[in-house]
């Protein structure tokens, strides 16, 4: 029984409930690239998932030559090998979606459900077009980071915005100190360039293409 002494509460007085907040796990690392090649953005938020494996997820922000957003989902296992990307890109003609998987047993690879043929169990990493992030895995994997030596891969290069997934050799080389950490010179068919990385393995600068603009974080 309430106090009819007690006048009720004023309703322009009365608190409002605010936005529901979820509490996320913090990421190690929170980093951000300008892609001169698009006119864009990358934000992409790293976090370890064991001693030689990471998880990320990221915003993609293009505006030549033609806009489009992209998010992604990225996970791997020991030794930085990619275990599943997930994607969705929407432009201004479409939606599309991929779920790429590599199976650690088989080292077979399928893109949404559909068996890629070439791609053998050699075919350790994914490559998202554009994307700086996903640079960080064979030279995590190889240490060119931080020691010479050069590789040769096959990768599950997955171009965008249509987000299709096609077989793509390439070549990291340790060249190495450079202005905005250490070089490591990067070939694939007919392109050639140079990437550089900080000390925990993620890309600085792609000469020409993308530069970081921050790095929030420690490393994983």
């Amino acid at each position: 029984m309430t106090d009819s002494r007690v006048p009720p509460p004023d309703p322009a007085r009365v608190p409002t409930p605010g936005p529901a907040r979820v509490r996320t796990a913090a990421p190690a690392r929170v980093l951000t690239w300008q892609v001169t090649e698009t006119g864009g953005f990358e934000t992409a938020w790293v976090t370890p998932t064991g001693p030689r494996s990471f998880s990320a997820r990221g915003r993609v922000f293009a505006a030549l030559p033609h806009p489009y957003w992209l998010s992604y989902e990225l996970e791997t296992g020991p030794d930085w090998i990619t275990r599943r990307l997930t994607a969705t890109a929407e432009t201004t003609d479409a939606t599309v979606h991929l779920d790429l998987r590599r199976d650690e047993g088989s080292g077979d690879w399928t893109a949404n459900g559909v068996p890629l043929p070439w791609a053998d169990p050699d075919t350790l990493d994914c490559d998202l077009g554009l994307s700086p992030l996903t640079n960080a895995m064979p030279v995590l994997r190889h240490d060119l980071h931080r020691a010479p030596g050069s590789h040769d891969y096959r990768m599950a290069w997955v171009s965008v915005p249509d987000l299709t997934v096609h077989a793509s050799p390439q070549t990291y080389t340790h060249t190495g100190p450079g202005p905005a950490g250490t070089r490591v010179h990067f070939t694939s068919g007919d392109f050639a360039g140079d990437v550089e990385f900080d000390e925990a393995g993620f890309v600085t600068s792609y000469v020409g293409l993308a530069h970081r603009l921050s790095a929030w974080g420690t490393s994983p």
